[in-house]
């Protein structure tokens, strides 16, 4: 007999009113076209043109003459080229030129699914038993392009959740990219994403032992100059500095609220989308609580493991996941070391289960099969739904099965606290199937989870429901532990 599953009435679905303002480019000689027609009005022609654009915008986006005066301001070297002195322009003319390269994003136009939720930093003002939450989605906008937001929430003492209402505008943050390089790790590195021996032994001659993004970038560029005739080296030369890019932070004002921040494809290796980001209250470290968040990068071709961390949900730095162990999707982090190391789930075939152990977070060798397909309803695959927790029993992990029809459900097992890698029971049948409200959507018939929480004594599950929007079940902690220990 399966366990008895409350479902929330509460649903959280795309919102196509959510809308970020972007950089819209159409290449060098397009953009010059504009530069020079604006460059050709007279002021009084540019005052009535961007008047209304003022009027109308200010009231979707905070603060639209910063957003346009950015985006001018990236088109400096072609100011540059045109021997226009962009110091010179007048403040209107720039934001004219800047709102032209700038288009709005739906971010949630198409879907708002996967969530992950983690105790929040603040829990002043609440009453007795409750809880505040913060929650990550993954929402898809046109193109199928996926960005992380973000929703603050409340549970009370019954378990009922309380989502707060999403705010008027959308940010994005800065972007800073200051990383410095070591020629002898950033090497190892290139290695675990096999590039060839020549291309690495190429490229590292022509760097100092520390270095920029600028200076590798300089190299490449002239070794494929050197070999344009031959492709496959131009493209291994292209994911050697997709890898450095792969390393920014970025700063939220801290005039926003969490449901205005959005974390969008900022780097090459993401330029198609972030997808399903795991959020785990880390509290293995003597520098307190960190939040970090383990995500897959997507650039069309190609799937990278990467690594955010945060402690204030204003500040985040990202990082590429390396190694053997760092293939494929899935990757979720244990929420403390494990004898003295960082533990790390994975599925790195794309069908069973793995577990690894490292000194250094983001550098991921050794996996070790943990778990295969063992009921029908998981026959296809087998994977995490976001980080283990930890309960007196063991590690408690929420899975995902793939079975029939491509029919996504949820289950969960056992792991033993002291070495995970011993599974102490699994459930036969799913935790949670689609019913006939959840399974039409984006995708049909899929259940997926990026990670739970225990309140109380139940376990609170955030799934998306057929990657189309999003809803939560609670299931009593004891009663879910008592029944995987029989499996």
């Amino acid at each position: 007999m399966r366990l008895s599953i409350e479902r929330q009435k509460i649903k959280v679905v795309p919102d196509l009113k959510r809308v970020v303002a972007r950089f819209f480019y159409n290449g060098d000689a397009r953009a010059k076209g504009i530069i020079l027609r604006v460059m050709e009005m007279t002021d009084e022609e540019v005052n009535i043109s961007i008047t209304p654009i003022l009027r109308d915008f200010s009231k979707r986006h905070r603060n639209i003459t910063r957003i346009f005066e950015r985006h001018a301001d990236k088109l400096r070297n072609l100011f540059t080229a045109l021997k226009i002195d962009f110091e010179e322009l007048d403040f209107r003319r720039k934001l004219l030129i800047g709102s032209f390269h700038t288009n709005e994003f739906s971010i949630e136009s198409a879907a708002f699914f996967n969530p992950s939720m983690v105790e929040d930093i603040d829990q002043s003002g609440l009453e007795e038993g409750e809880k505040r939450v913060i929650m990550s989605f993954r929402a898809v906008g046109e193109g199928h392009i996926s960005s992380i937001v973000f929703r603050r929430g409340t549970i009370d003492k019954n378990n009922e959740i309380t989502i707060v209402p999403a705010g008027n505008y959308v940010d994005e943050p800065d972007i800073i990219r200051n990383t410095v390089y070591h020629k002898n790790v950033f090497f190892q590195n290139a290695v675990s994403i096999k590039l060839p021996d020549s291309v690495i032994r190429e490229v590292s001659n022509g760097l100092p032992d520390t270095f920029e993004y600028t200076q590798l970038k300089k190299v490449i560029r002239e070794m494929q100059q050197r070999y344009q005739v031959d492709h496959l080296l131009k493209r291994n030369l292209e994911r050697m500095l997709w890898l450095a890019d792969s390393y920014y932070e970025i700063n939220f004002s801290l005039d926003t609220d969490i449901s205005d921040r959005v974390i969008f494809p900022y780097s090459e290796a993401e330029s198609r989308g972030i997808e399903d980001a795991r959020f785990v209250r880390y509290t293995g470290d003597t520098s307190g609580v960190t939040y970090y968040a383990t995500y897959t990068a997507f650039d069309g071709i190609t799937i990278q493991p990467k690594l955010l961390q945060t402690k204030d949900f204003y500040h985040f730095k990202i990082m590429p996941l390396y190694g053997e162990g760092a293939q494929n999707k899935n990757l979720a982090l244990f929420p403390r070391k494990i004898n003295g190391r960082y533990a790390m789930m994975s599925r790195i075939d794309g069908i069973n289960n793995y577990i690894m152990y490292s000194d250094k977070i983001n550098i991921w060798e050794n996996p070790e099969i943990l778990q295969t397909p063992k009921y029908p309803w998981e026959f296809v695959q087998i994977g995490n739904c976001g980080s283990p927790i930890e309960t007196p029993e063991g590690w408690l992990v929420i899975t995902h099965g793939v079975g029939p029809m491509r029919t996504y459900c949820l289950g969960a097992t056992l792991l033993d606290l002291e070495d995970p890698k011993i599974e102490i029971g699994r459930l036969k049948e799913p935790l949670v199937i689609p019913n006939k409200d959840e399974r039409e959507g984006y995708v049909p018939n899929v259940l997926y989870s990026c990670g739970s929480m225990i309140h109380g004594n139940e376990l609170i599950i955030p799934y998306g429901l057929s990657d189309y929007a999003s809803t939560f079940a609670t299931v009593h902690l004891d009663q879910l532990l008592e029944k995987v220990k029989e499996g």
